[in-house]
């Protein structure tokens, strides 16, 4: 880990925001937006990485004054510097049939995201006219979780994550985070080698697992720390500061 800075520099930042960049109060902290700024200053790439929608972390990378790329919903869409519509990623409207008749079976919550709103346990009269990135199940009940999963694998159509432990994240097989950054580092001309990536959730892990530097958050679950390179503090106690510090700024 020494020598890492001397063989890779990092070129490209990609966060994930709840638990990562966010404290538990869903603020920026001021020394995360310093540290941020400065790597800007750098001429390093800072791009947010998240499970949300466009619209649910715009806000954020504007007051943040980000002038790269976004990947949103677990890289079911990417955006340019402009806002632009890069790439989406579909969830079949059928699936999404499928899978709300699963909440009702287990009795369980759950969200999805369209192109162009946010569902919280509720759905629109007609699924099949609207473009699906994402559904999810929350359930505090770890074997109703896992039956559903083992319902959802059984399909074969999905990528499987979480957010917290208490949820499933579903989006098309093959889309994730990590994906949607090598897309980004395509368009900029630089590699994963130079990317440092950061997180705290299962959906963070393969980007944390792809990236040249992979950094686990303090409240991270353990499976993210233990595919990670390195450890910092937690969303609380401003570790996506730590992280930039310690391996871009130092």
């Amino acid at each position: 880990m020494e020598n890492y800075l001397n063989d890779n520099e990092i070129k490209l930042i990609a966060l994930d925001m709840d638990g990562t960049l966010l404290n538990d109060q869903h603020e920026i902290s001021e020394a995360n937006r310093l540290a941020i700024k400065e790597a800007q200053e750098k001429g390093v790439y800072v791009v947010l990485s998240t499970g949300r929608s466009l619209r649910k972390c715009e806000y954020h990378a504007d007051s943040l004054s980000l002038t790269s790329y976004l990947v949103t919903v677990n890289g079911s869409e990417i955006w340019d510097d402009k806002r632009g519509l890069v790439d989406r990623n579909l969830v079949k409207s059928e699936s999404i049939q499928w899978m709300l008749e699963l909440t009702h079976k287990h009795q369980v919550r759950y969200w999805a995201i369209t192109t162009n709103r946010n569902w919280i346990d509720e759905m629109p009269d007609d699924i099949h006219a609207e473009e699906w990135l994402k559904f999810g199940f929350n359930s505090k009940d770890e074997t109703t979780r896992d039956t559903i999963l083992k319902e959802l694998q059984s399909r074969g159509e999905f990528e499987l994550s979480n957010s917290t432990p208490t949820n499933i994240e579903v989006n098309p097989a093959g889309i994730n985070k990590a994906r949607g950054l090598v897309l980004v580092c395509e368009r900029l001309g630089i590699e994963m080698k130079n990317v440092m990536a950061v997180g705290d959730s299962r959906n963070d892990l393969a980007m944390i697992e792809e990236a040249g530097l992979g950094i686990a958050m303090g409240n991270a679950q353990e499976i993210v720390k233990n595919a990670a390179a390195w450890v910092t503090s937690t969303n609380n106690e401003d570790g996506v500061a730590k992280a930039i510090r310690e391996w871009v700024l130092k």
